[in-house]
């Protein structure tokens, strides 16, 4: 266990999630960079800022990161990163606070409360590894939202997509360090509705971190199996299907 929109892309998700949009269309293959499988400290960069900390009691548990929405205010993450707090979909956000770009005990983005939590059915209802996604609003800071400041990633999810077989970069933070790690390798798959990435170095702490590919969109969440993996050498994420595309649609609406 690891852890301790503008309208058109919202059409092109619910179409997605529907099948109507082709695979081909959506997912041409980028060449991998090299080298693979090799975990180093993430560099400062606008890009990695847009990933940050989860903190509950004056301590960082999880990894989270901001995605495109047309509120600007939306974060992803892993629903077992949010459960336990009376979280749940529309719930309230127990008292969890994001850090985008945390590093050393600096918040140089500030600090953003989470104002409300979406937590699929089939996690809430049963803790379904298949459901480990989760979004969250956040509270907006003197008329700014956290999406005007850091930028967002667009997230891909619907029926018939995976990057399996595609290079993908990990960016989370481990609960021992206060620097983000980031390692590049190509996704393979584990069953149906999952997927997984070896990267050593992955541990309590770096669920929630975004699986990002090579046109920077998020195209999986750590978690899923195990809640990310029973090793901090091999990871996991669910695969972005239809039913994180309808949570992130509630999730973005509002």
């Amino acid at each position: 266990m690891k852890r301790p929109i503008r309208l058109p892309f919202l059409v092109a998700v619910a179409l997605l999630a529907a099948g109507s949009v082709p695979v081909a269309a959506a997912h041409t293959r980028v060449r991998a960079p090299e080298p693979l499988g090799v975990t180093a400290t993430a560099p400062v960069s606008a890009e990695n800022a847009r990933v940050g900390v989860l903190v509950r009691g004056g301590a960082h548990y999880c990894t989270a990161s901001v995605v495109h929405s047309e509120g600007r205010d939306l974060i992803v993450t892993a629903a077992h990163c949010l459960t336990g707090s009376g979280s749940g979909s529309g719930s309230g956000s127990g008292g969890i606070e994001f850090v985008p770009g945390y590093r050393d005990g600096r918040a140089p983005y500030g600090t953003w409360a989470v104002a409300r939590t979406y937590v699929g059915d089939g996690w809430k209802g049963r803790e379904d590894e298949d459901s480990d996604v989760a979004f969250a609003r956040v509270v907006s800071r003197g008329g700014e939202e956290v999406e005007d400041l850091v930028g967002g990633n667009r997230l891909v999810a619907g029926r018939g997509l995976s990057p399996v077989g595609e290079a993908v970069t990990v960016v989370g933070y481990p609960r021992a360090r206060e620097t983000p790690v980031s390692c590049t390798n190509i996704s393979t798959a584990y069953g149906d509705s999952q997927q997984r990435i070896e990267c050593p170095g992955y541990s309590g702490g770096t669920s929630g971190s975004p699986w990002i590919d090579a046109r920077g969109r998020v195209v999986g969440v750590l978690g899923g199996f195990q809640q990310g993996g029973s090793t901090d050498d091999v990871s996991y994420s669910v695969v972005l299907g239809g039913e994180v595309a309808a949570l992130y649609g509630e999730a973005a609406s509002g």
